[in-house]
């Protein structure tokens, strides 16, 4: 029941204090974050005034502060319910960015109150903040997304497909595989299974029913490898994933190694017919997509490009051509000869003196400062495929810390990365691949958010499994460990701003990583070590489970990479990059996780609220996801044993005296839907969970 008056607040605090008796400060119930509950609007502009709020345990506290710079503010009793007290302030946002931290006080007792939760100090790295003008894409937050390497997904057009001795790529000739079953290779590069574009429009109604919200491509452009990290033309879609409506000329005899002979690849890859048909099955594509509900976000790959990139052009695919001027290797009079950098001047004709990315000379590193003309060819691109006609929903960008020669220069190539996507498309979503801390480079004026490694994959990874990202190690003294999880989560969801973490790229498994499922079984290693048939050897879908439950409950954007649904294992890459199993799906996780996306994207409190830790012990992860009309309660049991676990689930907004019931829940090799109900009673569950399994509750 809410009274709105700080009066009766005084009042039953006095009586309280007339009889002697000082209350206990309820430091768990203590709250706040970046959600729309606590602060309104959650995305400020310039001029706007953001109301502040902060919740604690009713007639708990005798004041709570906003603590600024240069300001401390005394924040008023807002609205006092059965259970909680909200105190609120209002706060004028200029031009400047906004760090904020709650102090509390009881009596003689002070304590503090950031991102990590209530400290006895002042800890500035962990302030609140808010960065004026900045947002992310609202479709964005909490979207379910779907990553997919076309190769290996579904071939729809047989004409396309890539031919036995096309071409020769680093040192072996493409290959067509005939058996869609097949383990890749160990080096799989020039190994094409034939899945498309038309493929993918042909199983849109799978994802749609799946639940899928965005598609993530890995790269689409024309390359020359199976994973398309080597462009070869950012200007159009490989055609082997598109059209090829003109195919003439020869493929490669037996022994000849040589590119300038692949005239059937030089049709297929430089005809402007094959290239602008490409480029009209992906705007067909988009909007199919569109029409389904399914946001479309392309994989950018700006820090290098590939030795059949037409600019350098070392294969001479595209010498002599009509519209393609000399490449950079070619010739030192080539109009894109600063778009690399050369370290011998003399070496022309076949300069092989550029830089690559890693020092691998088929990747070659992009020479921004050297060439204005590049720098402004790239924001072009940029431009170009989140616009009309394309109207692609966004950019994931490869090695994104990496482009460049200085920290200074790569921070200023995305603020203008950014500036030219969002006026093209305000809605597009600028997402980076990220290792470490990316806290320099979301800050407001460059990426929305990155793919999670350090607050999303690792730590579960390490938790549920205790295991490498890679399979590349064991550690038994990290798995089951709740305090290394929770301060790992804890620290590293503070290196994101809240609108970014809540459209992280939330991943369990991915095209530079060993599948989820694979890890469960513990062998360290990779294919080329342990054969591929030991990836799936062992493996436990009860943990995998909860973790698909952990990824559709937390924070961010649950991402499936593609085949995981239907229970594909692999080891690292390539082994990780094996087909979807069309007609050998494992169907009850297929099952599983068409129910769990229907859950998270239900309700709006695990798409964009709250979350907050209840409990925790070894083997046990327990929190809550909530705002102020839902709330919900997960708890994984990772033990193989049975856990009585009693919950106290006061900090999760719930009512004393109350009801919750079962969403979902998984066991053994099965999971229920059933809506069991479980009593609460003074804000405590007693309950009784077994091993190896997974409980999503919601309070009724």
């Amino acid at each position: 029941m809410e009274t709105g008056t700080s009066a009766i607040f005084e009042m039953d605090k006095k009586l309280v204090y007339m009889m002697g008796v000082r209350p206990i400060l309820r430091k768990n119930v203590l709250f706040s974050d970046g959600t729309e509950d606590y602060r309104s609007p959650s995305e400020p502009k310039t001029g706007d005034t953001v109301t502040i709020r902060f919740r604690t345990a009713r007639n708990n506290v005798d004041s709570v502060w906003l603590c600024m710079k240069d300001q401390t503010i005394s924040m008023e009793l807002e609205t006092q319910e059965e259970s909680f007290d909200y105190y609120a302030c209002r706060i004028p946002v200029g031009e400047d960015n906004i760090q904020y931290y709650f102090k509390i006080t009881t009596g003689f007792l002070v304590c503090y109150y950031d991102r990590r939760g209530v400290s006895r100090d002042i800890r500035p790295e962990y302030a609140f903040q808010i960065v004026p003008g900045f947002s992310t894409p609202a479709w964005a937050k909490g979207a379910v997304m779907y990553q997919l390497m076309v190769d290996r997904f579904f071939s729809g057009d047989l004409e396309n497909d890539v031919l036995d001795r096309e071409y020769s790529y680093i040192g072996v000739y493409s290959q067509a595989v005939k058996n869609w079953n097949k383990y890749p290779a160990e080096f799989d590069v020039a190994e094409f299974y034939g899945g498309d574009l038309q493929g993918v429009i042909q199983k849109l109604d799978y994802l749609q029913e799946l639940g899928v919200e965005a598609i993530y491509f890995n790269p689409l452009f024309v390359s020359p490898s199976s994973h398309k990290y080597d462009i070869q033309d950012y200007d159009y879609i490989d055609p082997h994933l598109g059209v090829i409506v003109e195919d003439e000329g020869e493929i490669l005899n037996e022994g000849d190694q040589c590119n300038t002979h692949s005239t059937r690849y030089m049709n297929r890859v430089t005809n402007k017919k094959n290239l602008e048909a490409s480029n009209q099955l992906f705007i067909h594509l988009v909007e199919e997509a569109h029409s389904r509900g399914i946001k479309v976000i392309l994989d950018g790959v700006f820090n290098h490009c590939g030795s059949f990139n037409k600019w350098l052009d070392r294969e001479g695919i595209y010498e002599g051509k009509e519209g393609y001027p000399s490449g950079a290797y070619m010739t030192a009079d080539s109009p894109y000869r600063n778009f690399f950098h050369f370290h011998n001047e003399q070496a022309w004709p076949n300069n092989g003196s550029y830089d690559g990315w890693w020092g691998h000379d088929t990747l070659p590193k992009l020479n921004y400062e050297g060439s204005r003309e590049l720098y402004d060819y790239i924001l072009g691109i940029a431009r170009k495929w989140v616009s009309p006609p394309y109207n692609a929903d966004g950019w994931r960008l490869d090695v994104a810390a990496d482009l460049g020669q200085s920290p200074e220069f790569n921070h200023k190539f995305w603020r203008d990365f950014r500036r030219v996507v969002k006026e093209a498309n305000p809605d597009a979503l600028v997402l980076a691949e990220h290792y470490g801390d990316p806290g320099d480079w979301l800050s407001g004026d460059q990426w929305d958010t990155v793919m999670n490694y350090d607050a999303f994959m690792e730590p579960i990874t390490w938790f549920l499994t205790g295991m490498e990202k890679h399979s590349d190690e064991y550690r038994g003294d990290m798995r089951g460990n709740f305090r290394n999880f929770k301060n790992s989560m804890g620290h590293f969801m503070t290196r994101l701003l809240t609108p970014s973490l809540q459209c992280a790229m939330n991943e369990l498994s991915n095209h530079d990583h060993s599948r989820f499922l694979t890890r469960t079984n513990h062998k360290v290693g990779r294919a080329a070590q342990l054969g591929c048939e030991a990836a799936s050897q062992d493996v436990d879908r009860c943990v995998f489970k909860e973790a698909v439950v952990f990824q559709m409950t937390w924070p961010g954007a649950p991402t499936v990479y593609y085949g995981d649904e239907a229970g594909v294992c692999g080891f690292t890459d390539p082994d990780n990059r094996r087909t979807y199993p069309w007609g050998r799906e494992d169907l009850d996780l297929l099952r599983f996780h068409k129910e769990i996306i229907r859950v998270h994207k239900k309700y709006e409190a695990l798409r964009t609220g709250s979350v907050k830790f209840l409990d925790g012990q070894d083997d046990v992860i327990c929190y809550a996801r909530f705002n102020r009309r839902e709330q919900f309660v997960i708890i994984l049991n990772n033990d193989t044993v049975s856990r009585s676990l009693d919950l106290s689930l006061y900090p999760a907004g719930i009512p004393k005296e109350c009801e919750m019931e079962q969403v979902i829940y998984t066991t053994g090799k099965t999971f229920s839907t059933v809506p069991v109900h479980y009593e609460v009673k003074q804000w405590h569950l007693q309950m009784f969970l077994p091993g190896r399994s997974a409980l999503v509750l919601r309070r009724v």
